[in-house]
């Protein structure tokens, strides 16, 4: 079964997320259990986690939520004191998780801000990843494939696998594919076929047991831009055959597709949309 949602606000409250996604027929959301874009937030209310879990209750179960974390995070830092403060931020968005009852949480995995190679910074990602698993439980980190821009670090299906294999618990790591990300680092997405040949890669090189959830997003910039902005369906440079496959497969089935495109307006019809290619 397919949970098609979108990236829900949660203004007033993180009660008020299941609401705005039911709001617009969806079965999956995701939200920020915080403000994304402070380091510092109130910690969670017993009466915000009860509202949350009321809301959600007979309608999104947690392999059908995908919470997002704070931009501001990164995994990677090269230089000590942000990579300690990212560290701590990465772990409190996990503890929210655990407080909600949701057993994911979607993240950016990091850049080296040209201060460190790659392999070392993939090499601190994963140890940030080992660090705040061990200081919690029953939630997966999930990795978000990246556009590349800038000094962005998971565009490349081996970079993430590279994370991966660093990863002490596997059973406790997992991928989200942003379609929008992948195109524009250079997976081509534009026809069935090329769809094909991408997700056999992601197979080959990742795995799909590692498949946590996608962001359903098409693309202002075109193949192997490296630029990540997202554009309404079938208005980008993907087209719709990239949405018309994934929702066809079943090796997508039972997680969260969310809609991060940039027209809350029409996320009703787009869910819609995506539900009459199943």
């Amino acid at each position: 079964m397919k949970f098609i949602g979108a990236h829900v606000s949660a203004s007033g409250g993180i009660q008020n997320a299941p609401q705005n996604a039911k709001a617009i027929g969806a079965d999956a959301f995701a939200l920020f259990t915080k403000n994304q874009r402070q380091w510092n937030s109130a910690p969670l209310t017993d009466d915000g986690i009860a509202a949350f879990n009321e809301n959600c209750n007979g309608t999104f179960s947690p392999n059908q939520i995908l919470p997002h974390d704070s931009y501001l995070i990164n995994l990677g830092h090269p230089e000590t004191e942000g990579l300690e403060k990212s560290r701590t931020a990465f772990l409190d968005e996990l503890q929210r998780c655990e407080q909600l009852g949701l057993d994911r949480l979607n993240f950016h995995p990091g850049s080296h801000l040209r201060k460190c190679t790659e392999d070392e910074c993939i090499a601190t990602i994963a140890e940030s990843i080992n660090l705040a698993l061990a200081q919690t439980s029953g939630v997966i980190a999930v990795i978000e494939n990246t556009a590349g821009q800038g000094s962005n670090m998971g565009y490349r299906f081996e970079q993430i696998a590279g994370m991966i294999d660093q990863v002490d618990d596997k059973s406790r790591v997992g991928v989200c594919i942003d379609t929008c990300h992948s195109f524009t680092s250079g997976y081509d997405l534009r026809t069935l076929e090329a769809c094909k040949d991408t997700f056999d890669q992601f197979e080959q090189i990742v795995g799909f047991h590692y498949l946590k959830g996608m962001h359903l997003n098409d693309s202002k910039k075109d193949l192997s831009t490296r630029v990540d902005r997202h554009h309404s369906l079938g208005e980008g440079f993907i087209g719709l055959d990239c949405f018309r496959f994934i929702m066809a497969d079943d090796r997508f089935n039972d997680m969260p597709l969310i809609l991060e495109t940039p027209n809350p307006a029409i996320w009703a019809d787009e869910i819609k949309l995506l539900r009459s290619f199943e």
